[in-house]
């Protein structure tokens, strides 16, 4: 469980958006607006100030340049490693790109990884700042909607952060898996009304973590209005003493 996995003794510094970011921040949310001409609702909802979690449905590569361009705020998200270590020219537009629009590189994996990412996702909150994440842990690829997953209530639980759902509807369409380059669709970014999940109790509470996530869940369902795919969003264990164990004993998914 999160709460029973400690956290590294030097914790990672905080990756704060520089003039880079405000400056492509700047170019392409016009940009994007003119070309795209996205349907933004609810903007009003994100809080001008202290620390919020964005909690999105995912659907597409590109829902992590959308949010930070169709958020009032900036906003950091977390981003697998390899966008950050690459060579030779192509790794370093990949960096300067992920870094212009608020990405922080993380290494993706389960148990002591996923408590990095939840780790530097609590620096970021702490910082005051706006933190975008998928509770669905992937993107979708069949366009329903998964089960969450509980990192999102402990970030909440844990720093007292705000959570604004987020449904996004048409990205698919602008980069399908396997396209190379985005195509010009319509797309709609809605910001729902803030929730406050104090209610459920502390972080280190399984049950009010659960409860938590899935209130989480329903306000981006109704934002969406997608199929609910009714499970989580991972490869099936392999080999047969795998799956007996994953149906046995249900891991919590952080």
């Amino acid at each position: 469980m999160v709460s029973e996995i400690e956290a590294d003794a030097v914790p990672a510094p905080v990756v704060r958006q520089g003039p880079l970011y405000r400056i492509v921040r700047g170019i392409l949310r016009p940009l994007v607006r003119l070309v795209y001409r996205p349907t933004i609702t609810g903007a009003e909802n994100v809080p001008k100030r202290g620390p919020v979690i964005l909690a999105s449905n995912h659907l597409s590569f590109v829902d992590s340049i959308v949010i930070p361009l169709a958020s009032p705020r900036p906003v950091q998200f977390l981003a697998k490693s390899h966008y950050f270590t690459g060579t030779g020219f192509s790794g370093w537009v990949s960096r300067t790109f992920f870094s212009a629009i608020g990405a922080v590189s993380v290494e993706r994996g389960a148990g002591a990884q996923a408590q990095e990412a939840l780790d530097q996702g609590r620096r970021i909150l702490e910082s005051g700042a706006a933190f975008a994440l998928y509770p669905e842990g992937t993107r979708s690829l069949d366009g329903r909607l998964y089960r969450g997953r509980t990192g999102v209530a402990w970030l909440a639980l844990e720093t007292g952060a705000t959570v604004v759902p987020v449904g996004l509807v048409g990205t698919e369409e602008i980069q399908p898996v396997g396209a190379k380059l985005p195509r010009v669709r319509p797309v709609t970014v809605r910001f729902g009304a803030p929730l406050d999940l104090s209610r459920h109790g502390v972080a280190s509470s399984g049950r009010a973590r659960r409860a938590a996530t899935d209130e989480v869940m329903a306000a981006i369902h109704a934002l969406t209005g997608q199929e609910l795919a009714g499970r989580y969003n991972e490869t099936p264990p392999a080999g047969a003493l795998a799956k007996l164990a994953d149906r046995v004993v249900p891991r919590e998914r952080v």
